[in-house]
């Protein structure tokens, strides 16, 4: 192996290591020792590809990205050739990597923000799934789904709906997601239509 080659061998298995750790144990909880003792590699080696812990962040943030494009541009769903089966496709393949460790299919980027937002989250959740169950009761009762795991799908949508209007510059994106959300409940519930008053 080049001296070339050994670099870039470095830097990529510290930047799979952050990767792994920080998804494990969260960006806070991630020592740079961490790290180096995943990559087995020395300090030594970690400070001569990146600055500071923030710097590999970044790195491993395109690291990642670059990643996940490879896993779904080769995706068996790709070679569908009805666009509804590709997006049905699309969630299987999705469903059928929600194996093993959690760190091994969550989003690094998802992990490293969720530690803002881990109390406001789950107290909203709580929240919120009081009305689900009430409305599940009165309109929904024999329904398989419980009111917590729709009540946390709310905010998986309201949460990515925010990220993707942070990364488009504004609010219609994550309008869009919203509206998608409201049809998505208005089928779950079998409430009668009201008839309009004369």
């Amino acid at each position: 192996m080049s001296a070339a080659q050994a670099k870039i061998d470095a830097r990529t298995r510290l930047l799979d290591a952050a990767m792994h750790v920080i998804r494990a144990q969260g960006y806070a909880a991630t020592s740079v020792d961490d790290i180096c003792r995943e990559a087995g590699l020395s300090k030594g080696a970690f400070f001569h590809h990146f600055e500071s812990k923030d710097d590999l962040a970044v790195a491993a943030a395109g690291h990642f990205s670059e990643m996940a494009v490879r896993l779904f541009a080769g995706a068996p769903y790709r070679e569908l050739a009805d666009p509804l089966d590709r997006l049905r496709g699309y969630i299987d393949f999705r469903t059928a990597i929600l194996e093993g460790p959690i760190a091994e299919f969550t989003c690094l980027l998802g992990t490293m923000v969720q530690e803002a937002y881990d109390t406001y989250l789950g107290v909203n959740i709580a929240d919120i799934a009081k009305d689900v169950a009430a409305a599940k009761a009165l309109y929904a009762p024999d329904a398989e789904w419980s009111a917590e795991s729709l009540a946390a799908y709310t905010q998986a949508v309201l949460q990515g709906a925010f990220i993707l209007a942070k990364a488009k510059g504004g609010p219609a994106i994550a309008r869009d997601c919203v509206a998608h959300l409201r049809r998505y409940i208005e089928q779950l519930f079998d409430r009668p239509t009201r008839k309009k008053e004369e």
